[in-house]
């Protein structure tokens, strides 16, 4: 698979070498000096992963589509305002995108269960739902995106709408989210820790698999779709592509 990576940041650079590990041919590329990404540098990408920052995302999808790119996988947080932006661009292009604050397939089951405890929860009002999340100094988003997708899920499912949010910067820590309910006489707590960027790079791995499978609808599709099919994978490991 020839792939071509916007971002050579952490995330960026463990996807590369995530895909070079299986015999694929990454190519990754920086911050251009103009701002935009040239359509010829972007030609021949059976996948594009986005791992650039929240106001790069809009242009280089319009850029890579331009060049002939179909295939997305957009890992960068905090673009949500220009969600209908992209979409528009894929769908007038035909091309299709895998999209999540997080892509690691763990994080994402994290958040199915984060969906059934809160709506448990919702049923006892004397639980509080709250959010810690901690991640290294240097990153820019507060709260990050996986943050704020597990705020989101809680207030769909919460009477009193969104929980308290604390967040920390410090340290070179990859990343931590802690989701609490907190009772006068208990407390209930699911944790995920990222130990490096490695379960990323797969679930983003996996998501370009799935966009290759098959021919998607254009758009944008959420991770989940992919989750639900490596789910459903028998015991043998094949995997089971269904369309959407």
């Amino acid at each position: 698979m020839d792939t071509i990576i916007l971002g050579d940041g952490p995330l960026g650079r463990a996807i590369e070498q995530a895909a070079r590990d299986r015999g694929d041919r990454p190519q990754l590329l920086g911050r251009p000096a103009g701002g935009r990404h040239d359509r010829s540098a972007l030609v021949g990408a059976d996948v594009v992963f986005d791992t650039s920052s929240a106001a790069s995302v809009a242009g280089n999808v319009e850029a890579a589509v331009g060049a002939g790119c179909r295939r997305f996988v957009i890992a960068t947080t905090g673009w949500q305002a220009d969600t209908a932006r992209v979409a528009s661009t894929l769908e007038r292009g035909g091309a299709a995108a895998v999209a999540a604050p997080n892509l690691a397939i763990g994080s994402a089951i994290f958040l199915r269960l984060v969906d059934e405890a809160a709506r448990m929860f919702a049923r006892l009002a004397e639980f509080d739902p709250y959010v810690l999340e901690w991640h290294r100094r240097a990153k820019a988003d507060r709260p990050s995106g996986t943050a704020r997708e597990i705020v989101r899920r809680i207030a769909s499912r919460h009477p009193d709408g969104e929980p308290e949010v604390a967040v920390i910067r410090a340290g070179a820590a990859p990343g931590m989210h802690l989701v609490g309910f907190d009772a006068p006489s208990e407390t209930i707590e699911l944790r995920l820790t990222a130990r490096d960027r490695s379960g990323y790079a797969a679930g983003a791995l996996a998501a370009a698999d799935w966009l290759l499978a098959t021919p998607r609808r254009p758009g944008i599709h959420p991770f989940d779709l992919v989750v639900d099919d490596l789910l459903a994978a028998p015991a043998d490991g094949r995997s089971i592509v269904t369309a959407a």
